[in-house]
């Protein structure tokens, strides 16, 4: 199935390069410009990487500590 009509990609070549290491949108879109054109895609390559395509994004989810930790508490 397709995912970027603009592109040609398939759902399968994004989750080719998700398992290569692509693990956001924008790293998808260096990899095959899915999503650069139109931006309709864009939602759609967002659900295939939050439904597990991207094997490394649990290690940059727990490498990345939280913003909210680091926030100064207000005076």
């Amino acid at each position: 199935m397709f995912v970027c009509s603009c592109f040609g990609v398939t759902e399968e070549q994004v989750k080719s390069h998700a398992e290569a290491g692509a693990c956001t949108p924008r790293q998808i879109a260096s990899a095959c410009k899915a999503g650069t054109d139109c931006g309709g895609c864009v939602r759609r390559i967002q659900a295939l990487l939050g439904r597990g395509a991207c094997p490394r994004r649990d290690l940059a989810d727990r490498a990345e500590p939280s913003l909210t930790a680091k926030l100064p508490e207000a005076a």
